[in-house]
């Protein structure tokens, strides 16, 4: 008999709760289950556990804080120790998030997991593979937070908010189920850094934010920054420089000299890049040149782009049209349609 147990993430909020809902209409048998990520989520386990009392699932909280600590907090400190800009998210969902909920899934019997992502899972039989696409909401739409996941975790995950084209639909199920989470508010920021002050966090982890030299594009020193991780490519504001006949931007940060690099806006912008760490979707490894969009941002458009593989397991990226302050540790996701390929890490400038 085909296994109709899935275990859903639940956070506390409405997309997690719309989704066990959702799932339990199509005849699953689902289960309830919050990750304790890090501190301070009480109200959202009590909503989490109201959620499921009103549904009749059952409902768990896993204690995953050693392994968040571990796999993600210590790789956002260790990213801008060495001058890149992270994204704490992605690295989450495939280390932590989806590799613990798996785990959990198999310990209650659960032949799937569910999110409440705005995103889409498909099985594509010519190729054999299982392809991530973007949700139908487009402004909602996080494929590219979940770039890196493998097959084999696409292949037992559900996504059924992927299906749906707005989130006043979204709270409008919710409301219609009795869900006292309906009208909740979407949670905005770094959870683990909930008043936005990541510099301050980055002192609590050990991140010496050491002063150096602002320097131009031939290296003359234009000043003194504050410690790398309080800067960040493309930034204007808040640099303390001036004397300059135009406005001055970071370009890029090096680690190995603790400088800044700063220039006009005009010189932030580059045809090209080179990734790193690349995770495929769509197929086993990238063998030629391929044609996409791509996006090296979560916020930013794509753009048209041709990816080709290089030597070591790196890709490199031309655009079409330069594109503005690609950052050292932000993710380049490409996509066919809405179809995501794969991705990878930007690499610092120095580095190719």
């Amino acid at each position: 008999m085909k296994n109709h147990r899935v275990l859903v993430g639940m956070s506390g909020g409405v997309d997690s709760s719309v989704c066990a809902l959702l799932l339990q209409r199509q005849g699953w048998e689902v289960q309830g289950l919050m990750l304790e990520l890090c501190s301070g989520g009480a109200g959202s386990a009590a909503d989490a556990r109201a959620v499921a009392e009103h549904l009749g699932i059952p409902f768990s909280v896993h204690d995953g804080r050693a392994a968040f600590s571990a796999q993600v907090m210590a790789d956002f400190a260790e990213s801008y120790r060495a001058g890149r800009t992270p994204n704490p998210c992605i690295v989450c969902n495939r280390r932590v998030k989806f590799a613990q909920m798996l785990s959990a899934a198999d310990a209650l019997g659960c032949a799937q997991i569910a999110t409440g992502h705005y995103a889409r899972v498909e099985f594509d039989g010519a190729r054999g593979r299982y392809l991530l696409k973007k949700g139908k909401n487009l402004q909602k739409d996080q494929s590219y937070v979940l770039y890196r996941l493998t097959q084999a975790q696409l292949a037992r995950t559900q996504m059924p908010l992927g299906e749906i084209d707005s989130k006043d639909a979204i709270r409008a199920l919710a409301a219609e189920a009795g869900l006292r989470v309906a009208q909740k508010k979407d949670s905005q920021d770094i959870c683990f850094i909930p008043d936005g002050d990541y510099v301050a966090f980055l002192r609590r982890q050990g991140v010496a934010l050491t002063p150096g030299d602002f320097v131009d594009e031939a290296g003359r020193v234009l000043g003194r920054h504050r410690g790398l991780p309080c800067y960040t490519t493309g930034q204007r504001k808040g640099l303390g420089v001036g004397g300059s006949a135009y406005p001055l931007y970071v370009l890029r940060k090096d680690a190995k000299t603790n400088t800044v690099v700063l220039g006009p806006e005009e010189h932030l912008y580059s045809g090209r890049t080179v990734i790193e760490q690349c995770n495929w979707i769509a197929f086993e490894d990238l063998a030629e040149p391929v044609r996409c969009t791509a996006k090296t941002r979560y916020s930013q458009a794509e753009a048209a782009a041709t990816v080709s593989p290089l030597p070591g397991g790196r890709t490199e990226v031309v655009f079409d049209t330069p594109q503005r302050a690609l950052t050292a540790g932000q993710s380049a996701v490409f996509y066919d349609g809405d179809t995501v390929l794969g991705g990878g890490w930007i690499c610092a400038q120095e580095e190719y």
